[in-house]
């Protein structure tokens, strides 16, 4: 097992991005420094970088969200971005949606930890919670898969006219031609490649928005949907 590195202090960004919930960001730091390594959430390489790379790279995805909406991080992980982005905003209701036992675990973890009464914690995969949540007006995704696959878990999440958000590297214009197809199956109607996090991260953070319109993950989810939603309603009158 490879001893994990000593974290770094918090840079100045930091205090500039996180204001009152500094000290909250600097204790989520220290939890994916310690608990999350141990837990094998984060790679004990990324100490070191946990800052630039992790927490400060995801807390400016929220210059792209909107005020006040609901927000689904799918794939959450060790919470990037779902937690850096719900302590810069408290207007926001984040569900945070992850599959594994042991990610969930920690994130109800931290989630108690710092206070976030806005955040919610879901185990489940996207396909398996369509029709059981209610459906959002934020996708958020950070790095969990190719884009074209990232998208059939993500939009039918969303609500009409909702977005989906997801973090990108360098190959992120690569990415959104060659998902162009399979994006417009899915509802679809306007994409675009955002760059935020000016005088904060360096490089930038690149973001693909995902804008859908009235029927969010196309004809076939929307079927999905409505069954799921009758088999709800069945359930609920037993």
């Amino acid at each position: 097992m490879t001893e994990a590195a000593e974290l770094p202090p918090a840079p100045e960004q930091a205090r500039e991005v996180f204001g009152d919930r500094f000290a909250d960001a600097v204790r989520y730091a220290e939890l994916l420094a310690e608990a999350g390594v141990q837990r094998g959430l984060i790679g004990p390489r990324e100490v070191p970088r946990l800052w630039e790379r992790h927490i400060l790279n995801c807390a400016v995805l929220s210059e792209a969200v909107p005020e006040g909406v609901t927000v689904c991080d799918v794939g959450s992980g060790a919470g990037l971005p779902g937690i850096p982005l719900a302590l810069v905003r408290e207007d926001l209701n984040i569900t945070l949606l992850e599959p594994l036992l042991r990610r969930t675990n920690f994130l109800t973890e931290v989630v108690e930890l710092l206070g976030l009464d806005h955040v919610t914690v879901v185990r489940g995969r996207a396909e398996e919670v369509l029709g059981k949540l209610a459906p959002v007006h934020v996708v958020t995704a950070r790095a969990v898969a190719p884009l074209d696959r990232l998208a059939t878990w993500g939009i039918p999440l969303l609500r009409p006219y909702g977005e989906m958000l997801a973090l990108k590297g360098d190959t992120a214009e690569e990415e959104l031609k060659a998902s162009a197809t399979a994006l417009s199956k899915l509802g679809a109607v306007e994409t675009s490649i955002l760059q935020v996090g000016e005088g904060i991260v360096d490089p930038l953070s690149t973001v693909v928005r995902v804008e859908v319109g009235e029927s969010p993950g196309g004809v076939r989810f929307a079927a999905k949907r409505a069954k799921a939603a009758r088999t709800g309603r069945v359930r609920r009158r037993r």
